[in-house]
């Protein structure tokens, strides 16, 4: 069982930029790929970065040189830097863990996401 938990959401500017974390906890030693998704109201939600534990990052194409996805293994916790925030940006932004055990796929945990806002 892994819990998750995401902060660093807020009000920014345009052009602004923010710092989103993700930190796991519980079966820790299951935690494969890390990634962040977002959804806006009325819209579908979307991948937006996703990172494996030995760093190879994958990007939506709205965001590439944009953002930033890492992580720090030795503390279960996933980043996502944002710069040249856009309104379009907006979103409620969810963490999602993969979980396995070996070779076989557990499932995936998801935090409760932190908003965020970018408005002039």
């Amino acid at each position: 069982q892994v819990q998750v938990v995401e902060s660093g959401g807020g009000l920014v500017q345009p052009g602004g930029s923010l710092r989103l974390s993700c930190a796991a906890s519980g079966s820790i030693l299951s935690i494969s790929v890390m990634g962040w998704y977002r959804q806006a109201p009325g819209k579908e939600r979307e991948l937006v970065a996703t990172i494996t534990r030995a760093g190879s990052a994958d990007y939506a194409e709205s965001v590439k040189g944009r953002f930033t996805i890492s992580r720090d293994n030795a503390k279960s916790t996933a980043y996502l830097q944002m710069n040249s925030l856009k309104p379009e940006d907006t979103a409620e932004y969810y963490c999602k863990v993969q979980r396995k055990w070996g070779a076989t796929i557990l499932g995936d945990s998801w935090g409760q996401g932190t908003q965020v806002t970018v408005s002039s």
